[in-house]
């Protein structure tokens, strides 16, 4: 028997009609806010990924699924959203219409992760992007539009944690102090870490091995070495917080696991996932579009993890099975469910099993009158209903 790759998953019926609540209340919420869908290509050159992300992280050195085409290009199936939603924005040039954009994207992302709960190796994202807007209110919205789809979907025993990574100009300084702490602990990293120390030590800051992670905690914080106009951004964003009323955690030891943040990052963590425990997360990136060949605009942008969050969301999962309204019996033909010429008896069975709430009975005595039989499979009573104009006569009953 041929089995699931590994690390991949089939999202089965009963689970699907959950996916689709969460993307419609998505959309939703993301139309109320002025976001507009953006549709994107799961596969781009990987030159994209690589400038984008980082040569030294994780993702582009173990994870990417990256291979040659026919002419020798390499190509990779995209590991996340926000690298290939900057192509498209230079690519068409929408900044030249209106810099302001505003974008979101669902779909699955790549990456050859060892696999665990909440972890896949193809994993479905939802995506937003601003940008535009060097305000730290653009962070603010999305943090609450976070909180906002949080509370909608029932979500519960989830918090936001932020903190600030700075700027090219006061990320040196700390950069320095950074350096020279992990000077003292070289010993305790690992092998990843300890490659990395030198060309990019926030790498160490985020790596997860439970050795890295003890080293780090007396480790200096960027809050610390913030310039003025950084300290003021991530104050205002704070106080903004603060007036919206939605709680947060300033976490020292946040930082973001791909080059291009900058300033604010945020998480929406929950408890409910063990070790993987955040749903979403982002941050500024005010220097990627540059980066990539487009003009100097800031940006800002989150990515929530579909499976993560679906797991954590508070809803009867059954009210959302779809299950017909009605059952056909017709000449002993259950004709919504098959062709085999079974009893009436076994078709009522059927129609049960198959969550109908009426079962619709037309047979020779009911063509005979002119009268079908309407039957509620709840409380078992019935009605008879002409047979013409049958569709107009009944939606009345099986819709109350």
């Amino acid at each position: 028997m041929i089995q699931l790759i590994r690390g991949f998953k089939d999202i089965l019926p009963g689970e699907v009609e959950v996916w689709q609540h969460i993307e419609s209340v998505a959309r939703g919420l993301f139309e109320d806010f002025g976001f507009k869908e953006i549709r994107i290509p799961i596969m781009e050159r990987t030159e994209l990924f690589a400038r984008s992300i980082g040569e030294d992280t994780d993702i582009v050195e173990k994870e990417m699924y990256t291979f040659p085409d026919r002419k020798g290009d390499l190509i990779t199936l995209r590991p996340e959203a926000t690298a290939s939603i900057c192509r498209s924005y230079i690519q068409h040039k929408m900044y030249a219409e209106d810099p302001v954009q505003k974008f979101y994207t669902i779909g699955p992302m790549f990456r050859r992760e060892r696999p665990q709960k909440g972890r896949y190796r193809q994993f479905y994202q939802i995506n937003a992007e601003i940008f535009g807007v060097a305000s730290p209110l653009a962070d603010v919205e999305l943090i609450f539009l976070l909180k906002t789809l949080c509370e909608r979907l029932s979500a519960g025993d989830v918090e936001a944690h932020i903190n600030s990574l700075g700027c090219p100009e006061c990320r040196p300084v700390f950069k320095t102090a950074l350096q020279e702490y992990i000077a003292s602990r070289t010993e305790a990293l690992c092998s990843d870490c300890a490659r990395r120390k030198d060309r990019n030590p926030l790498r160490v800051l985020d790596c997860k091995v439970p050795g890295c992670r003890e080293a780090m905690q007396k480790a200096p914080s960027i809050i610390d070495h913030l310039c003025p106009a950084c300290t003021q951004h991530f104050n205002t964003v704070q106080a903004s917080l603060a007036s919206l009323e939605v709680p947060f955690i300033v976490d020292k030891r946040l930082v973001r696991g791909l080059d291009y943040y900058t300033r604010t990052t945020f998480e929406i963590q929950t408890r409910s996932l063990g070790a993987q425990s955040a749903v979403a997360g982002g941050g500024r990136y005010d220097g990627l579009v540059k980066m990539l060949g487009g003009p100097d605009m800031p940006a800002t942008g989150f990515a929530i993890g579909f499976d993560r969050l679906a797991e954590v969301v508070d809803l009867d999962k059954q009210a959302y099975i779809k299950k017909p309204d009605l059952a056909l019996g017709i000449d002993g033909i259950q004709a919504s469910m098959d062709f085999e010429g079974r009893s009436l008896k076994s078709q009522m069975k059927r129609a049960g099993r198959c969550g109908a709430r009426y079962t619709l009975i037309v047979g020779e005595d009911e063509r005979a009158t002119g009268q079908a039989i309407l039957r509620n499979m709840t409380t078992r009573e019935q009605v008879s209903v002409p047979l013409a104009e049958l569709v107009k006569n009944i939606k009345p009953l099986i819709k109350k």
